[in-house]
């Protein structure tokens, strides 16, 4: 029986198969190079091209398929090295198997784009077919996921976007590609990714003349295929969604130790999605593996998904992502930015220069900063209301709640320890302590409230109310927000009318209440202080982004409670060091330990603060009406079960705010 397609389980999850050949759907058998009887002949070591003399010499295996083995190829004139494509002529000696090789060769040599393995050239000699392709040098992601086991939705944001712009070409030359998969995505050496191996590739016919044969890998296989309905476009973004997912959780949705079952889920799109996917990542999985392929989302609405526009997407990722993970956070800038903006700061020329530089990407031109007001209005934000004054939270879709994190257990004396020794310095001396710069700070400020908070809930005894005891006290908090993050930053208003932007780079910008001075941290406790009028050239771009946030708030947000404000000018000025949203809430952590949890579904709040060596709780309820205690009151009185849940969830938060 005919060929059909090799396939390469990667051993992640159950099926950990080796290379198989396909002939019918659930039906496998040997290859003939582990026959010993088809042993193929030791290949020579230097290669020459018979057309035009080049030399070259094989190096390493790279990989191997169905027809072919991969290896490192060295032109030893130029020293430049490729990924050859090698396939022995008794692999392909019927006359339908070479066309096959025929049609992929002339298919990828006229594709040219920045995220499909380049095609160089192609020549053969007695014994094989040699197919010279562009070398990436950290493989593929199939390797990466090997040694990572799951990836963070940063990463997968930043590889979906370039899959989708490299399929997108294909789809617009009119090729299905029929067998995405994470090895068929190749990395190079700068970390950007190339779509590859296009044996199986083929021309998009119309419908009713459209290939019915059942071929690629079996986890990635749609049901149209399964049922011989025909290949389309649809059918690679099925594959892509099974991509995304095996990203994210480490295996294939639909794999089981079963191929019957393996093809019976894919024929019922039945697959489990753990609660620790978030929301928008459950939503566009869901879309690419709808069961109907007209159900399928574009790849263009593919990428403009709250999903992508919602979430942080690196700009480039470091070549440690391939055996660890990324030390970023969807507000935390990469570590090393700190230490280039005090380079910039306190250093010499170069250092401001390319500080410089890097912040110039902010905005292009004038004419995409003054487009910023009217993009704002595009937001979620602005979408869930069709008012022009709507509350200071989007909402996002229904979904299950989260749970809240494991507790540790403490007594109750240590508990009122833990506070006391918090509440007395260790927080306030360690935010401001230049011991404690880039991430350091944000942990100790967060680890701090985490524990405050964790021993408050562990020891509180049940009630059906609030306690009696309660304050009367103003301190800062976030009134409005808005999450522009997809192309600058994240805007807030404090409850003093300053407006701060954490920018996407790291940097954070307050315009005072004055509306004319501006507070600038490039380095987590060093502060410039500048008018909007003299703003240096470097920091026009931000400013006028700053400036923009604060009118749309102004504009078209109201504020989010009745709690006073009184600005207390003895105490450090407030700036947010870390956001987070989840699909229940938004989670903000400033640098003096104010901790602030908005819930999107009844708009209340929760404010944790330290005031007079004393941690104190604000509750918001879905009134506006706000109500503060001590967090020692609670300790020892009590609170309703709508606000311990309300607690439980924002320690959770807290807790998982690095995850």
């Amino acid at each position: 029986m005919d060929i059909l397609r090799t396939i390469t389980y990667q051993p992640t999850g159950h099926n950990k198969m080796c290379e198989q050949t396909l002939n019918k759907p659930g039906e496998f058998r040997r290859k003939r190079s582990e026959d010993p009887t088809h042993a193929a002949p030791e290949m020579s070591r230097i290669i020459t091209d018979p057309t035009t003399g080049k030399c070259y010499c094989r190096g390493k295996v790279l990989g191997k398929g169905g027809f072919a083995k991969c290896y490192e190829l060295t032109d030893l004139s130029t020293n430049k090295v490729y990924a050859a494509k090698i396939i022995p002529h008794s692999r392909v000696a019927k006359p339908h198997q070479r066309e096959k090789i025929d049609r992929e060769i002339e298919l990828h040599r006229a594709l040219h784009h920045r995220h499909i393995v380049h095609f160089y050239n192609h020549f053969e000699d007695k014994e094989n077919i040699y197919i010279l392709l562009e070398y990436c040098s950290r493989r593929s992601l199939a390797h990466i996921l090997k040694a990572r086991k799951v990836l963070t939705e940063p990463e997968v944001r930043y590889y979906l976007r370039q899959i989708v712009s490299g399929l997108k070409y294909l789809h617009e030359q009119e090729i299905l590609h029929r067998d995405l998969k994470l090895g068929n995505f190749f990395i190079n050496d700068t970390m950007d990714l190339k779509v590859g191996d296009f044996g199986l590739a083929a021309k998009l016919e119309p419908l009713e003349n459209r290939r019915r044969t059942i071929c690629g890998t079996p986890n990635y296989l749609s049901p149209e295929v399964l049922n011989k309905q025909g290949h389309g476009c649809e059918s690679d973004v099925w594959a892509l969604g099974c991509v995304m997912y095996t990203m994210l959780l480490g295996r294939p949705p639909f794999e089981t130790t079963n191929l019957k079952e393996t093809y019976r889920c894919i024929r019922e799109a039945r697959y489990t999605v753990p609660s620790s996917l978030s929301v928008h990542a459950r939503q566009l999985v869901a879309g690419m593996l709808s069961k109907n392929p007209e159900d399928r989302p574009s790849l263009d609405e593919i990428v403009r998904h709250d999903f992508f526009t919602q979430g942080f997407t690196p700009e480039r990722l470091p070549p440690s992502c391939c055996h660890s993970a990324p030390d970023f956070h969807l507000s935390s800038p990469a570590k090393n930015f700190f230490k280039k903006a005090a380079a910039a700061l306190f250093g010499g020329k170069k250092e401001k220069a390319k500080y410089y530089d890097s912040l110039g990407k902010f905005a292009k031109d004038d004419e995409e900063i003054y487009k910023l007001r009217h993009d704002l209005k595009k937001t979620s934000i602005s979408q869930q209301s069709q008012k022009l004054k709507t509350d200071d939270e989007s909402k996002p879709p229904a979904t299950t709640e989260g749970k809240p994190g494991v507790l540790v257990k403490e007594s109750s004396q240590q508990i009122r320890d833990t506070i006391r020794m918090i509440v007395r310095g260790t927080l306030g001396s360690c935010s401001s302590s230049s011991e404690c710069l880039e991430d350091s700070t944000m942990g100790c400020v967060a680890d701090g409230v985490g524990r405050v908070l964790r021993g408050c809930l562990e020891s509180m005894p049940e009630a059906d109310a609030f306690p009696k005891e309660q304050m009367n006290s103003s301190f800062q908090w976030v009134t409005k927000w808005v999450d522009y993050s997809n192309k600058y930053g994240f805007g807030y208003q404090l409850s003093d009318h300053t407006v701060g932007v954490l920018f996407n780079n790291g940097t954070h910008m307050s315009l005072l209440s004055d509306k004319k001075t501006v507070h600038y941290y490039a380095e987590l406790g060093q502060c410039s202080v500048f008018s909007t009028a003299e703003a240096p050239e470097q920091f026009i771009n931000q400013v006028t982004i700053l400036k923009y946030f604060a009118h749309y708030m102004e504009e078209n947000l109201m504020d989010g409670g009745d709690l006073p404000s009184i600005t207390d000018k003895s105490k450090p000025r407030l700036y947010l060091l870390q956001w987070l949203k989840s699909d229940r809430a938004l989670m903000m952590l400033f640098n003096d330990g104010t901790f602030q949890v908005n819930f999107y579904h009844d708009h209340t709040k929760i404010i944790i603060c330290n005031q007079n060596e004393e941690y104190l709780l604000t509750y918001i309820n879905e009134d506006r009406i706000s109500t503060t205690f001590r967090l020692a009151t609670l300790l020892a009185s009590g609170c309703s079960v709508d606000l311990r849940n309300r607690m439980e969830y924002a320690l959770n938060m807290l807790l998982q705010r690095c995850n």
